[in-house]
């Protein structure tokens, strides 16, 4: 087989029914958008053209946004979402393990959890602002509790669902309940920990313009909102679009990992 043929026979596999569709919705959107734009069906203030919206992100490429560059915004958001992001998962993943795991750690943790996970952000940053200030451990210590919840839960869940005969089978041959937590419990909740990561950055993502809100003065999420105080839909699209794109990559991220760490997902 030539390189030619191989090359046609990789593309080919990549190149999935599935992929076609995602790519064709992407199309047909894109094509919508600059539709209404283009026939003024709605007031350029209420959604920019396509051409306008890349005007925009040009401009702020090249000049930044309020004496900060766009990649200044970028990085402080991301430093701001992965910061807590990482103590969700130093924190949240053992101790939702651990609360399955152990009925008497769910007692304590769980009541807590249940009682401000269905709280909006908002109810509780004030408090955050008063408690820790104005600067970013205010705003990490709300993205953080944003994220806990959803990663907590689907560690203790999937510690819970787990078959009893897993457990009794490693106690039969000898395994103590150390060697049973590392070595049974843990790889068979990996994929509700990957669920539960998954739905954490994108719950923290959201809270993140909630979290730039008070006193910031960078970060995609507070350009959005700066932005829509004159109108500048322009903008705010392009905060949008680096949100959505950002989110994916992190997103795709993860997945990857999954891959890599649980090859036997969907596989049982």
């Amino acid at each position: 087989m030539t390189k030619l043929a191989r090359f046609i026979h990789l593309i080919r596999k990549k190149i999935t029914l599935e992929r076609l569709l995602a790519i064709g919705t992407i199309l047909i959107l894109f094509l919508f958008w600059f539709a209404v734009t283009e026939l003024k069906l709605l007031s350029d203030i209420l959604v920019p053209s396509p051409g306008r919206v890349f005007a925009a992100f040009i401009q702020i490429l090249q000049e930044g946004y309020k004496d900060n560059s766009l990649p200044t915004h970028l990085k402080d958001s991301m430093i701001r979402l992965l910061s807590s992001f990482t103590l969700v998962i130093l924190t949240a993943v053992p101790l939702g393990l651990l609360s399955g795991y152990n009925s008497k750690i769910r007692a304590i943790l769980y009541p807590l959890v249940e009682f401000y996970r269905p709280l909006p952000p908002l109810a509780y940053y004030t408090l955050l602002v008063l408690w820790m200030g104005i600067e970013d451990s205010s705003k990490t210590a709300l993205l953080y509790l944003a994220g806990f919840a959803p990663v907590f839960i689907a560690c203790e869940s999937g510690v819970r669902k787990l078959k009893q005969d897993y457990i009794d089978g490693a106690y039969t041959l000898g395994a103590d309940s150390r060697q049973i937590f590392f070595h049974v419990v843990f790889p068979a909740c990996l994929p509700d920990i990957f669920m539960g990561l998954r739905t954490a950055i994108g719950v923290s993502y959201t809270t993140l313009v909630a979290a730039e809100m008070v006193a910031a003065v960078t970060g995609i999420g507070w350009m959005v909102l700066d932005a829509s105080k004159f109108l500048r839909s322009d903008i705010i699209f392009v905060g949008i679009i680096i949100m959505g794109i950002t989110g994916m990559l992190i997103d795709a991220i993860l997945r990857l990992i999954e891959r890599k760490v649980v090859p036997w997902k969907g596989k049982e």
